[in-house]
């Protein structure tokens, strides 16, 4: 299916056209057919040689211009109409700025009314304006029907593969069906029971129209009816979205490229898809500006919109986004520094990103992939290279340290979550664990070595009798350093404030071993000549690495 806009001053003849060429008369509302006035969108249909041409026909008058805006958006061709009779009239000016604002490129004009004056004049209107653009009499259906053809023929290949995003233009309900919406799909595919999302909820569609018939599955470019289940009629309407689960990301602030910009107001309209949301305008040089939206909308890098200004019934400028993430600018010469990137009409993609976001954001999902992240190569070497830096830097200030803490690691090198933190450091001789990064094998200052080596001394000659809390406080060995030490492989801790060599599971063991099973804690106590201190935490770590067990009775014996 193809689908055509409509566009051109009031009284022009854009319904008329519509219904020779359809049959159907493409006003709906009582009103309209009252005044013979369109004030809304209109929708009809037909097949020109094989091709379905699905028609939005939009009100001509100034006051319904928002409406006008709704219906082209989402539309990749326009057949604007000039009647014979005024030739070029200021609301025909002000759709073709529109057109133009929105970078639509196809387009056939049709001179109407071209039986009630000589065409001449409104020909040569046109010709001034779009000297390339295919003009058509009206009054020869068949050439327009030709030259429709030909205009959709021209059209672009449509992405049946995209993620949804189905801009709604209208919402009504259909009793025993619900909530019903119409658009323009201009990407991806609908089908009946897909999952999307509207307004951060889940919604399920729930049943299909196309061109008047029921569908199961409906791929760009189309009008659709769409049946939804899960939310109400009065909670969606013109301007919101149905879409993709988690491919798009809603944005209340843009850096966008102005196209054919002239006096901008700091506040403007921003029309895109259907959506008219008011904005304030921050110019970043003379062809770029941020607009912050007075409410979300799901925008990507690349999309296509225009600015205006109601009050004076003019468009201010054509707009492509983008960045719908842009940074703060709160540094000094950091919006100079964003207007000259903008200037080149092309923002870089963040060197670090989840591979989502990117597509959400309209990026490619290029780069090295770490998990769900996508970073940049360059910079990821940059951030190993500064891990590596803080980490030396930390310990030599922190001597006995376990570490540096992961999160206070991750904000001076600048990682935007901790779970990066493991595959950065993988590869860099460095170890996670404990919440910490640290040097392995880290060599004890000179002051702790000594005093590990008296107690090493010590334990040699009796290997489970350990200092008691005045040894370790005359020996400058208080809990940090004792942890250092096992840390080191020199100690091993048995409870706190209880340390024994490194070998002291296997020197326990092969004492215990000799004992006859089970065994009480005193007669281990005496066996290994220690204090019941040592033995009780001795005798539990060694049941935690299942060495022994410990019987309902509370003896204990070798498991081995």
């Amino acid at each position: 299916m193809f689908v055509v806009a409509t566009a051109g001053h009031v009284d022009h003849g854009k319904s008329t056209l519509v219904q020779r060429l359809t049959g159907r008369w493409p006003d709906r509302l009582a009103e309209e057919q009252r005044r013979g006035l369109t004030i809304d969108l209109g929708f009809a249909w037909t097949s020109i040689d094989g091709r379905d041409i699905a028609f939005v026909d939009v009100p001509g008058h100034e006051r319904f211009v928002a409406n006008t805006l709704a219906g082209v958006g989402p539309v990749p061709a326009v057949l604007m109409v000039v009647a014979a009779t005024e030739g070029w009239m200021p609301q025909t000016d002000e759709h073709f700025a529109a057109v133009q604002a929105l970078g639509v490129e196809h387009m056939l004009v049709v001179i109407s009314k071209a039986d009630l004056a000589d065409p001449a004049r409104a020909v040569a209107d046109v010709r001034q304006r779009l000297p390339d653009a295919p003009v058509v009499p009206g009054t020869d259906l068949d050439a327009v029907r030709a030259h429709l053809t030909a205009l959709v023929d021209a059209l672009p290949e449509p992405d049946s593969d995209a993620d949804v995003r189905l801009w709604v233009d209208r919402s009504f309900t259909v009793r025993g069906a619900g909530t019903v919406v119409t658009g323009t799909l201009a990407a991806g595919t609908l089908r009946v029971g897909d999952e999307l999302e509207h307004a951060g909820r889940r919604v399920t569609v729930r049943g299909l129209q196309s061109l008047e018939r029921d569908r199961t599955e409906v791929g760009a470019v189309a009008r659709v009816a769409v049946n939804l289940r899960g939310v109400d009629r009065r909670d969606i309407g013109r301007g919101d979205t149905v879409r993709t689960p988690g491919a798009w990301l809603d944005t209340v602030e843009i850096d966008v490229a102005l196209r054919g910009a002239g006096t901008l107001h700091e506040q403007l309209v921003l029309h895109v898809g259907s959506a008219a949301v008011p904005v304030r305008v921050r110019p970043l040089g003379a062809a770029a500006a941020r607009l912050r939206l007075a409410r979300p909308l799901p925008l990507r890098v690349g999309d296509v919109g225009l600015l205006r200004d109601p009050g004076e019934h003019r468009i201010a400028a054509g707009v492509d986004v983008l960045d719908v993430r842009p940074p703060a600018l709160r540094r000094r010469g950091a919006a100079r520094a964003r207007a000259a990137e903008l200037a080149t009409g092309r923002v870089a993609a963040p060197v670090c990103a989840r591979a989502e976001e990117l597509r959400a954001m309209g990026f490619d999902v290029s780069g090295r992939r770490v998990g769900e992240w996508v970073v940049e190569e360059q910079w990821w070497a940059q951030r190993r290279q500064q891990l590596v830096t803080a980490v030396a830097r930390w310990s030599a200030a922190h001597d006995i340290a376990a570490g540096v803490p992961m999160e206070e690691l991750r904000r001076e090198i600048g990682l935007p979550a901790v779970e990066l933190l493991a595959p950065l450091v993988a590869g860099t001789g460095l170890e996670l664990a404990d919440g910490r990064v640290r040097r392995p094998g880290d060599q004890l200052p000179e002051r702790v070595d000594k005093a590990v080596r008296t107690i090493e001394e010590r334990l040699a000659a009796e290997p489970f009798r350990a200092p008691d809390a005045d040894e370790l406080a005359d020996l400058d060995l208080g809990a940090k350093e004792l942890a250092a030490a096992v840390r080191a492989g020199r100690l091993t801790k048995v409870a706190d404030g209880v340390v024994l060599g490194p070998f002291v599971v296997d020197q326990a063991t092969q004492v215990l071993q000799r004992l006859p099973q089970p065994f009480t804690v005193t007669e281990a106590k005496r066996a290994l000549n220690t204090t019941r201190r040592v033995a009780v935490p001795l005798l539990e770590m060694l049941a935690h690495q299942r060495v022994t067990r410990k019987d309902p009775d509370g003896t204990h014996r070798v498991t081995g």
